[in-house]
């Protein structure tokens, strides 16, 4: 009895230690494969409002795009052709209010639609979020809500 009492005793501060040491994961960056590299940049630039930041291979077939802290988009050129995605497998990202964001969809003539596929149509989430869903030049769906955190 005192052994097993004495190998408890020795044994739970290695066991508060492994805990504390748990794994917890960050999202570091998603990755996206497209069919051309300068026009999909050119839309999370000019259309979404991301940075570009450096990218190690300097290939002329990758770009990377700030998306959050310490958090990148890598668009990858290589593609065959465009493809279908389900809406609801996106990435969403959030802007201050709609209303200036639908005017630079339209001013791109750039198309949007709702949760339900209603061409040019905002979705109200319960919660009182607008939203609505986009598809860059390769078809992956973006959503781009107004949320406040």
């Amino acid at each position: 009895m005192k052994k097993i009492l004495l190998s408890i005793l020795l044994l739970a501060p290695l066991l508060t230690i492994a805990q504390n040491q748990k794994a917890s994961g960050r999202i570091n960056h998603l990755a996206i494969f497209v069919v051309n590299l300068e026009k999909s940049t050119q839309f999370y630039q000019n259309i979404l409002g991301l940075d570009t930041v450096p990218e190690p291979f300097h290939d002329g077939k990758h770009s990377w795009l700030r998306i959050g802290p310490g958090s990148t988009l890598h668009i990858i050129e290589g593609a065959p052709v465009k493809k279908e995605y389900y809406k609801n497998n996106h990435i969403c990202f959030s802007v201050p209010s709609l209303e200036p964001f639908v005017e630079l969809l339209k001013k791109n003539n750039l198309s949007w639609e709702d949760v339900a596929g209603k061409r040019n149509a905002v979705t109200t989430r319960v919660d009182g979020v607008k939203q609505l869903w986009l598809q860059d030049p390769d078809g992956y769906w973006v959503e781009v809500n107004d949320a406040k955190e």
